[in-house]
C-alpha cells in the first residue's frame, strides 16, 4: 500500500512526488513514456518557474537541461492590429525532455519510486484507499491512500473518473535550419487571426528556428502554417534551408472563468489535467505550484480526503487568480481571446 500514487512525471507530478517523498510518505510515480520523455513545448522557463524550482527543489536548473541561447529575456506579443508589446523578464531556455528528466531524478533521490513506461488505465476508490490498474509489460494493480493525477492534457484517467471529455487546441510546430531577423533571446507570439486560430509563435533552440501555430480544426494546420511562414518571410526575412522535424501536440482549451477540476474523493488533479494553464501554453509554473499545493493538502489532511480537496482548492486560489489575470491581459490584446477579458 502506497501513501500516494502520482500519475505523470511532468512538472506537477515530479514536484508533488519530491515534496511527499522527502517528508517520508511512500510514493509511486508512474509515467507512461520512457524517460527522458519528450513533450512538444516552448521550453521557456519564466522567472516564476525558476523561483519555484529553487524553492521546491533547493537548487537552480542545471546546465544539462538548457539549450542555446540559455537565457530568455522575455516575450514579445503582436496583437491583432499588428502592435508590439514587449515584456522584459529573466528566463531560461530548456529542452523539456532534459528538464522533466532532471525533475524526476530529484523526486527519485528524495525517496519516490519511479516507474516509466507504465500507464494508469483506471482507478477505483475502495474503503479508505484507491486501487489503480496499471499497464507496463503486463497489467497489474497497485493501491494507495491517494492518487494524484498529473497526466497532462490528454487526461485518460480523469475522463474515466469524471466522464467528461476535455476540449483541445492542436499545436503544430517545425524545427528548421536557416536565418531570420529576430533576436533569438525572446519568445515571439503573434495574435493576428489570419495567422492562426489561437496564436502563432517563434523562438530559437540550439540554433534551430522553431515556428508554430495553434488550430481548433486540425484540417486547417497547413492553411495557417503556410500563412505564418509567408508573413515571417515578408516581415522578418525568414529563410529556411532545411526542416529537421515537425510535431503535433494538444493543449487544453481554456474557457472564460478558467474552470479548474480539483478532484473526486481520494483522487486529486494537478497541472493541465486540472485546468491550470497560463496564456501561450505556459504550464510549467502552474504545474509545479498546483502539484506542490495538492501534495501539501494531502499531507496536512491525510485522514480526511474531503478536507484535503477543499484545502487544495483554497491553497490554489492565488494561482487561479494569477491565471485569470494573465488570460484577461491577453484578452485585451486580440479579438481571438476577447471572451477571456
Amino acid at each position: 500500500m502506497y501513501d500516494v500514487i502520482v500519475v505523470g512525471a511532468g512538472p506537477a507530478g515530479c514536484t508533488a512526488s519530491k515534496v511527499l517523498a522527502e517528508k517520508g510518505y511512500k510514493v509511486l510515480l508512474v509515467e507512461k513514456f520512457k524517460m527522458p520523455r519528450y513533450k512538444s513545448c516552448s521550453g521557456v522557463l519564466i522567472k516564476k518557474s525558476m523561483e519555484l524550482v529553487k524553492t521546491y527543489f533547493g537548487e537552480d536548473v542545471p546546465e544539462s537541461a538548457m539549450c542555446t541561447p540559455t537565457d530568455n529575456r522575455g516575450m514579445i506579443f503582436t496583437d491583432d492590429k499588428g502592435k508590439e508589446y514587449r515584456f522584459e523578464q529573466e528566463g531560461l531556455n530548456v529542452w523539456r525532455s532534459h528538464f522533466d528528466g532532471w525533475l524526476a531524478k530529484k523526486a527519485e533521490e528524495s525517496g519516490a519510486e519511479v516507474r516509466d513506461g507504465v500507464s494508469a488505465l483506471s482507478c477505483t476508490e475502495r474503503d479508505g484507499f484507491v486501487e489503480v490498474s496499471l499497464h507496463g509489460e503486463n497489467n497489474y494493480t497497485e493501491s494507495a491512500r491517494y492518487v494524484l493525477d498529473c497526466e497532462g492534457v490528454v487526461g485518460a484517467l480523469k475522463r474515466k473518473i469524471t466522464g467528461e471529455a476535455p476540449r483541445y487546441i492542436t499545436t503544430f510546430q517545425t524545427f528548421n535550419e536557416g536565418s531570420i531577423d529576430l533576436d533569438p533571446h525572446y519568445f515571439y507570439a503573434y495574435l493576428q487571426p489570419e495567422l492562426s486560430e489561437y496564436d502563432a509563435w517563434f523562438n530559437v533552440k540550439d540554433d534551430l528556428l522553431v515556428l508554430g501555430v495553434f488550430v481548433k480544426d486540425m484540417d486547417k494546420i497547413s492553411h495557417y502554417y503556410e500563412r505564418f511562414i509567408a508573413c515571417m518571410e515578408e516581415k522578418h526575412h525568414l529563410c529556411i534551408s532545411r526542416q529537421t522535424r515537425s510535431e503535433k501536440w494538444l493543449m487544453p482549451h481554456i474557457r472564460p472563468g478558467c474552470h479548474v477540476d480539483y478532484g473526486v474523493g481520494r483522487v486529486l488533479f494537478a497541472g493541465e489535467v486540472a485546468g491550470f494553464l497560463n496564456p501561450m501554453g505556459e504550464g510549467i509554473s502552474a504545474g509545479m505550484e498546483s502539484g506542490y499545493c495538492a501534495a501539501s493538502a494531502i499531507m496536512e489532511h491525510f485522514d480526511n480526503p474531503q478536507v484535503a480537496c477543499e484545502a487544495y482548492r483554497q491553497g490554489t486560489e492565488n494561482l487561479k487568480s494569477y491565471m485569470q489575470r494573465q488570460w484577461s491581459l491577453v484578452g485585451g490584446m486580440a479579438g481571438t481571446f476577447r471572451e477571456m477579458e
